[in-house]
């Protein structure tokens, strides 16, 4: 019997790392201070009725002209100094060991509203199977000319859809369209973990909860208003401060949702080929729609 694949799918402004990675290095080599920055594009955002995150993107690029290279070698740099929570360097591999000696294979996931070159430039950047977030398209000079993919919060949940089924191509929705029975997806709902920070998160959460997965919201040190209000709210299973370190708890949750993970997944194979079994002792076919890993009950399509 195959290891069933757990996804740990993770927010990173304010969850991996503590502020926003523009504040690390681009604003600072604009000489913008980040409040200003920030209150800019709520305001040019709401003046042009436009989305949040292209307009960080358009205020990014106009703002640097002159100033700052934009390029995806340059944004792959600015990444190189964005910092992180307590642990978080060393959160991957180890979580990766205990789910390898707990009898599941982990894979790492991002959905963010930030720039996929500055998170693939971090110090964490090589840690992910997919990175769903922001990023520019180049001309032959390198320099960006216009957005080629954003994220935000509401349309954060076609992601999960493409971990579930295994399209991780973003151009490819002719397959994530198409209908895939539950027990034929890559990653069941039932085998992913959510982590984010705040409200931006609460689509996924929501989702991911409701189709049997699990979502932790964390919080930096002695910040935990939100947290509360999202774990009392039911819109988390799990609230843990940020401090990802070895026996924090976050790893102790973590761990225990693997083991349970690992748990359902055999018993939901045991459900199947005991289905199969009686049909056979009756010389009935098999249904197709039992599902070998993941949840008991075979959904509606998506």
């Amino acid at each position: 019997m195959e290891k069933p694949i757990v996804a740990l799918i993770y927010d990173f402004d304010k969850t991996l790392s503590p502020k926003d990675m523009q504040e690390y290095s681009f604003l600072p080599g604009i000489r913008v201070d980040p409040d200003k920055f920030w209150g800019l594009c709520r305001d040019f955002a709401e003046e042009h009725q436009m989305d949040g995150v292209l307009t960080y993107m358009y205020l990014m690029k106009k703002m640097a002209q002159g100033e700052l290279d934009l390029s995806r070698e340059k944004l792959n740099e600015l990444g190189r100094d964005v910092a992180f929570f307590p642990g978080v360097e060393s959160w991957f591999d180890r979580i990766n060991r205990i789910g390898e000696a707990s009898g599941v294979q982990v894979e790492h996931y991002i959905i963010s509203s930030g720039l996929t070159d500055i998170i693939r430039g971090s110090a964490i950047g090589n840690q992910f199977k997919a990175v769903f977030a922001a990023s520019f398209c180049y001309d032959a000079a390198g320099q960006p000319v216009w957005p080629s993919m954003t994220v935000n919060y509401t349309n954060k949940t076609q992601y999960l859809f493409r971990i579930n089924k295994g399209i991780l191509d973003v151009t490819n929705d002719r397959d994530l369209n198409a209908f895939t029975p539950e027990y034929m997806r890559r990653v069941p709902f039932t085998n992913m973990i959510y982590i984010g920070d705040g409200l931006t998160d609460v689509p996924c959460m929501k989702m991911t909860k409701q189709k049997g997965g699990y979502s932790i919201v964390v919080h930096a040190p002695g910040q935990t208003e939100t947290a509360d209000d999202m774990l009392l709210q039911g819109r988390a299973d799990f609230s843990c401060e940020a401090d990802y370190r070895e026996n924090s708890e976050i790893e102790q949750v973590v761990t225990l949702l693997m083991r349970r993970i690992l748990a359902t997944s055999d018993l939901s194979y045991y459900h199947a080929r005991q289905i199969q079994k009686a049909h056979a002792r009756r010389g009935e076919q098999t249904p197709l729609n039992i599902p070998l890993r993941g949840g008991l009950i075979e959904e509606a399509p998506e």
